[in-house]
C-alpha cells in the first residue's frame, strides 16, 4: 500500500510526466485538488474512486487535517492511491505535511515531481525566469503564508535581491504585494 504524492503540472495534460500518467491509469483512488484539469482526471483508471478535496477560495474548503485523514484511511484500504496536486507536490502544495502524516501513520509514501507553475507559467507566456543579461537567479514565494506563522516574508528584502521574483497564488493580493515591494 502506497500513497503517491503526484504533481499534475501546470494543467496542460501534455505537460504531465509519463510516470504520473502511468500511476493515474492504475490507481484505485485519486485524491485531487481544485487546480487539476478535467483532461488530466480523465487519465484515471475507469474503476478509480475520485475524491475532490479542492479548496474553493469563495466556498467550501477541505481542511488539511481532513485531507490527511482521507489519505490515511484510503491508504490502509487500497494498494495504489494517487494524491494529485497542481504543479509539484512539494512547491507550496503541502506535500511535505501530507508525507509526514502518512509516514507517521505507517503508510508508505512515494513522490512523483511535477512541473511547477513557477517556471511553466512564465515559460508558456514567453518569459524566461532567468536570462544571462538580466537575471541570474529567481526567487519563488507564496502570497498565502500561514497566518499563524510568527515571521512572515520580508518583502523589502525580496525587492532588493536583484532576482526575478515569482509570486504564486497572488492574484487577489497584487495591490498589497506591489505596495510591499515598492
Amino acid at each position: 500500500m502506497t500513497v503517491h504524492l503526484v504533481g499534475a503540472g501546470p494543467g496542460d495534460p501534455e505537460l504531465i510526466t509519463v510516470k504520473a500518467a502511468r500511476l493515474l491509469g492504475r490507481a484505485d483512488v485519486v485524491v485531487y485538488d481544485r487546480l487539476v484539469s478535467a483532461e488530466i482526471l480523465a487519465m484515471a483508471a475507469p474503476w478509480a474512486e475520485l475524491i475532490n478535496v479542492g479548496k474553493d477560495p469563495n466556498g467550501e474548503r477541505t481542511t488539511q487535517d481532513q485531507i490527511n485523514a482521507i489519505l490515511i484511511h484510503r491508504g490502509r484500504q487500497h494498494d495504489t492511491i494517487v494524491r494529485l496536486k497542481g504543479g509539484d507536490p512539494f512547491v507550496f502544495g503541502r506535500g511535505g505535511e501530507e508525507a509526514i502524516a502518512l509516514e507517521t501513520a505507517g503508510i508508505s509514501v512515494a513522490v512523483v515531481p511535477g512541473i511547477t507553475s513557477s517556471i511553466a507559467g512564465p515559460a508558456l507566456a514567453g518569459i524566461p525566469v532567468t536570462h544571462r543579461n538580466v537575471s541570474s537567479a529567481f526567487t519563488v514565494v507564496t502570497a498565502h503564508e500561514d497566518p499563524n506563522k510568527a515571521d512572515g516574508l520580508n518583502w523589502q528584502a525580496l525587492a532588493q535581491l536583484n532576482t526575478t521574483l515569482v509570486v504564486l497564488m497572488g492574484a487577489r493580493r497584487t495591490v498589497q504585494i506591489r505596495e510591499r515591494l515598492l
